[in-house]
């Protein structure tokens, strides 16, 4: 369902509003994105539990068509059912598309926290590394699952292509240092050959931008004891998954978390956060993350004006307004944020 035609000056893009909270923040962002001067025209489509009720799959197969052909698309959070044979609907489309970067900054939002100032991204390889799933059992006696196996997957080429990424990130970005995370002490051929095609790849920026290097538990203690050391850190799969997390608990949690999967035919941007179905319907959802993802979303397609006119918004509405939603300490509704944006956006503009 196409909810806007294409203007002249319009991107199409795929537009899937998600399971639970899904559809309050995906309409809180539509909003703020009209009084952004509506960039893309959407095309509404469905997945996760919505998906299997409208077309018994939560991957239909015309929402895999719409992306496929907008090369773009924005979704709220997607649920997985537990049982009945469903894959993750993420690992899906990140596998459909090859969307082999995530992109997951974190930056301070409200002061006051245990950490001020934080400003970090973390790129994670996202197709390779434990997460290929080659796993089985070997039975033992009566216990069919008595010894459980699973192999990883690097490729030298895939880790050459992540770190590139990650490089290349920091110098559009204006960053200053990429730190590759391993374990090649312990997983010497799955994380050595990640760590050595990181330093091959970090040789033709040396002079641009720094690079070190840091064992994965090393880098999470460091994470939490002094977070400002870092600047980009590059990693594999299974580790990146897991510090994401973590780095967005330094900000205030995934409520502020952004994310964005990138491949060389598509690109989709998200909430990294769940469906919370708790609170679906009452209307108190905080949006942040997803506006968040929006603005890597603008950036992605080159309109920079607008993505840094939507974080100054929404700085300005969180500090200067101060109108947060209840896990931000605040009492506003998911429909109270998005009017404060909307009027931030508005008044710049004029």
């Amino acid at each position: 369902m196409t909810i806007s035609a294409p203007g002249s000056n319009q991107i199409p893009a795929t537009l899937i509003p998600g399971d639970g909270i899904g559809p309050e923040i995906v309409d809180a962002v539509t909003q703020v994105l009209a009084a952004l001067g509506a960039p893309f025209a959407w095309d509404v489509q469905q997945g996760g539990l919505a998906g299997i009720e409208a077309a018994g799959d939560p991957l239909p197969g015309v929402t895999l068509d719409s992306i496929r052909k907008n090369k773009l698309a924005l979704k709220g959070p997607l649920t997985t059912p537990v049982g009945g044979g469903f894959r993750s609907v993420n690992v899906r489309l990140r596998e459909e598309f090859q969307l082999y970067a995530n992109l997951r900054p974190a930056r301070t939002l409200v002061p006051g926290g245990r950490f001020e100032n934080i400003d970090l991204v973390l790129v994670r390889e996202n197709l390779e590394g434990l997460y290929v799933a080659f796993e089985h059992y070997i039975p033992v006696g009566d216990d069919p699952h008595a010894v459980a196996i699973s192999s990883g997957v690097n490729t030298r080429e895939g880790a050459r292509r992540i770190v590139r990424y990650a490089f290349e990130y920091a110098v559009a970005h204006g960053r200053r240092k990429v730190t590759l995370v391993h374990k090649a002490n312990v997983l010497k051929a799955l994380t050595g050959v990640f760590l050595e095609a990181g330093r091959e790849v970090a040789r033709a920026y040396e002079g641009r931008i720094a690079c070190d290097e840091r064992i994965v538990d090393a880098c999470a203690m460091q994470l939490v004891l002094n977070p400002w050391q870092f600047d980009v850190i590059v990693t594999t799969n299974l580790f990146g998954d897991i510090l994401s997390d973590l780095i967005a608990g330094l900000v205030g949690g995934l409520g502020a978390a952004p994310g964005a999967n990138i491949g060389e035919k598509a690109a989709i941007f998200e909430a990294v956060h769940g469906s919370a179905p708790d609170i679906a319907g009452k209307g108190i959802a905080n949006p942040t993350a997803l506006l968040l993802a929006a603005g890597l979303m603008l950036d992605h397609v080159g309109l920079t004006q607008q993505a840094t006119a939507l974080r100054r918004g929404i700085d300005a509405v969180l500090i200067e307004d101060n109108v947060r939603t209840g896990d931000l300490g605040g009492s506003s509704s998911t429909q109270d944020f998005a009017a404060a944006l909307v009027q931030r956006i508005a008044s710049s503009r004029t």
